[in-house]
């Protein structure tokens, strides 16, 4: 997911009124704005594509819960309102007993995934690790390719490098997901 900044729009936007403009490509809603984001690359969509095949065939092999791809919605906050997108992230039937919401979910997901473009800012990815753990997220794992290196964060100030030689574990609901760092960047 790469940011350009880019002022849409006039006035505060709700939740609400981004859902009701329908497909206006990638974006985010901070504070009230919308925040244009580019097209991701290459790479960026095979790692997100392998990602989801493996993670995505555990969790319905498991019953674990639900795995979303494609920029999905989650709410950081309301009034203004902060929407920001996940490359990929998994919510266990706890959290959503009654599966997917229709619209961008309230709910915090235990596992977010985001995957690093050649564009994105450490100073924005920080920003964006804050909102997720200002939320409960469970876990976060950034996704490097020009490093081949997967962080894992418990927390805003607990991270941990993956690298080749060592393996992506899953935790809580996901307990047994296992995958090789090797084999998520091998192409």
């Amino acid at each position: 997911m790469t940011a350009h900044p880019m002022e849409t729009t006039t006035g505060i936007i709700t939740g609400s009124d981004l859902l009701a403009m329908g497909d206006i490509g990638p974006c985010e809603l901070i504070d009230g704005v919308i925040v244009r984001k580019s097209p991701t690359g290459g790479i960026h969509g095979f790692l997100e594509s392998r990602l989801d095949r493996r993670l995505g065939a555990f969790v319905e092999n498991t019953k674990a819960g639900w795995c979303l791809v494609g920029e999905i919605g989650i709410y950081i906050r309301h009034d203004p309102d902060r929407i920001r997108g996940a490359d990929l992230a998994f919510w266990s039937h706890a959290k959503l007993p009654d599966g997917p919401p229709a619209g961008f979910v309230e709910v915090a997901p235990d596992l977010v995934v985001e995957i690093l473009s050649p564009t994105d800012s450490w100073a924005d990815m920080s920003q964006k690790i804050d909102d997720c753990f200002s939320i409960s997220v469970g876990t976060l794992w950034i996704v490097d390719p020009e490093e081949e290196t997967v962080f894992v964060y418990r927390s805003a100030a607990q991270r941990t490098a993956l690298r080749s030689g060592d393996t992506l574990a899953g935790t809580g609901p996901l307990t047994g997901f296992t995958l090789p760092v090797s084999e998520l960047f091998a192409i």
